[in-house]
């Protein structure tokens, strides 16, 4: 785990807020100098904290407004073939997010598409048809809620 103070913890607050705000709002919103925000944010990004930036987009407006989260259990549950399905799955053009899960299900897939209609057949002409698939559930999400941020975990003696 990355070792974070509150000057990092702050900046990464304001970037999740809003990551195309400039260095300069950063640093006047943390109440640092330009220079000190920049130097920390590189820091953050060498050191992996900060992956990246990513466009959040409205799905109904693209087209796809009926989103699911489809559970899938696959047989057998070697290394080999998780993986197989796991690289497909992701390379599908429904797939918004895949999770590799334990318990039950070996993933929770969650799908975005136009329609009813175009559901059913990801899941039963997609899905189902491959060879390794044991057991799909699935379930529309009514509305996805997001936490617009998140902040790091304090060690355990520090609540």
């Amino acid at each position: 785990m990355a070792d974070l103070d509150e000057l990092d913890t702050a900046i990464l607050r304001e970037l999740q807020h809003d990551a195309r705000r400039t260095n300069r709002d950063v640093a006047a919103a943390v109440g640092v100098s330009p220079t000190t925000a920049l130097d920390r944010t590189r820091a953050l990004r060498e050191r992996g904290v900060i992956r990246g930036a990513t466009l959040d987009v409205d799905l109904a407006e693209i087209g796809r407004p009926v989103q699911a989260l489809i559970a899938v259990r696959i047989r057998p549950p070697s290394r080999r073939a998780i993986e197989a399905f796991r690289n497909w799955v992701r390379g599908l053009p429904e797939t918004i997010g895949v999770f590799v899960v334990s318990g039950t299900e070996d993933f929770l897939i969650h799908v975005a598409v136009p329609g009813n209609d175009s559901l059913y057949a990801f899941v039963i002409d997609r899905l189902t048809e491959r060879p390794e698939v044991a057991d799909v559930r699935t379930s529309i999400v009514y509305e996805h809620l997001r936490v617009p941020v998140v902040a790091p975990a304090r060690p355990a003696g520090l609540r």
